[in-house]
């Protein structure tokens, strides 16, 4: 996610959520009848999202998958929130809903860039959101602000694991994608 902007005070519901989304002028999310005000991001925060995209690209080949960015919004139907993650994949045929623009239902990854701003958030809220999601199978924050990233895995009985956080090195993806956390960083400033 990009740096949070204010939170309203008020309480919304998803349907009002989802009507003023479709009219506002920036993305928001909607989190435990909040809605969250998404603003820009500093130029690590860009330069590892367009790394990551790139290695998934790459590392899925000629699959069948959609490696999407920030602009696709995810709903996460068992609790009825709506997020916006930095980068996802699903190699499963989408399941889209309404209204538009249309909700995505079942990534398979989930990948959120850490910020100052935002890491609480993405740790917290998100990630207690994020795992209720039935198709999700891994769930990575990659620091801007230091070099390191964490691997958060499903396993077949449904539990979730967190893999040893990696400086260096290889993550491999319950999709059998390798990650190399030296490319991720690749160009960051001060991290590269």
């Amino acid at each position: 996610m990009n740096d949070m902007a204010a939170t309203h005070a008020t309480r919304f519901t998803a349907k009002e959520y989802l009507a003023l989304e479709a009219v506002a002028e920036i993305r928001h999310e909607f989190t435990g009848g909040q809605i969250v005000a998404m603003a820009g991001a500093e130029l690590a925060h860009n330069q590892i999202v367009h790394n990551l995209h790139g290695e998934l690209t790459a590392a899925l080949g000629d699959r069948p998958c959609h490696v999407l960015g920030s602009d696709q919004r995810v709903h996460v139907e068992a609790i009825g929130e709506y997020f916006y993650p930095d980068v996802l994949v699903t190699c499963l045929e989408p399941r889209l809903v309404d209204p538009k623009p249309r909700s995505l239902l079942n990534p398979q990854l989930i990948v959120e860039v850490l910020s100052e701003t935002t890491e609480r958030y993405d740790r917290g809220d998100k990630w207690l959101a994020y795992r209720t999601i039935p198709s999700l199978t891994d769930y990575v924050m990659i620091s801007s602000i230091r070099r390191e990233v964490e691997h958060y895995q499903r396993l077949p009985d449904g539990a979730w694991t967190l893999r040893p956080p990696q400086r260096d090195g290889e993550l491999a993806l319950a999709s059998g994608i390798i990650l190399h956390v030296n490319r991720l960083y690749r160009l960051v400033p001060g991290l590269s």
